[in-house]
Formats: structure tokens, C-alpha cells, sequence
């Protein structure tokens, strides 16, 4: 049995995650770069495995991204879904901000 070396309860029972969801101070925000191309551009977050969180935001969103110094890239203009779906995988809607 693996114990989780922040919370100190067995990793099926860890809520660490699901409690730092709920304290992120989160930012969306668009940025235009090279040829009209326009990114979405998700920072702020503490504490979360930004890998899987990619990976689902990628899928649902169908677009392409990738983790650059701990935010999110996503190509296109996602501001309104990515937030809408950051809600669905957990996190606080009072919380995340669109810029």
C-alpha cells in the first residue's frame, strides 16, 4: 500500500489534489503570436499534475497544447470552454478569472 507523502493517507484515499482545485487562483487569458495565430494561455495553478490536466483540457477542447513553465498553452481561442470544462474537472468557478 502506497501512502501519499503529503497528506499521509493512502494515495486511493488522498484528497490533496482535490483540495489544492479549490484554492488556485487561476488566469485565461489569449495572446496573438506569429502569423495571426492566437493561444490560449491558463496560469496560476499550485500543487496540480499539470500533465494529466493538459491532456484532458487537449482532448475535450479538441486542440493541441502543451505545458510551458507552469501554465497551460492551448492553441485557438478557448477562453469561455476552457473555463467552462476547468469547472467540470473540479476546480471553483469564483476562482478563475478570464483576462
Amino acid at each position: 500500500m502506497d501512502i501519499c507523502p503529503k497528506c499521509g493517507l493512502p494515495l486511493q484515499a488522498c484528497v490533496c489534489e482535490e483540495i489544492a482545485k479549490t484554492e488556485q487562483r487561476i488566469h485565461i487569458r489569449t495572446v496573438k503570436k506569429k502569423f495571426g495565430k492566437i493561444n490560449t494561455i491558463i496560469s496560476g495553478f499550485q500543487g496540480v499534475d499539470l500533465k494529466t490536466l493538459a491532456k484532458d483540457l487537449k482532448q475535450k477542447l479538441a486542440c493541441g497544447g502543451t505545458v510551458k513553465d507552469d501554465s497551460l498553452e492551448l492553441q485557438g481561442s478557448h477562453t469561455k470552454k476552457a473555463k467552462e470544462t476547468l469547472v467540470k474537472l473540479g476546480f471553483s468557478k469564483e476562482t478563475i478569472d478570464i483576462v
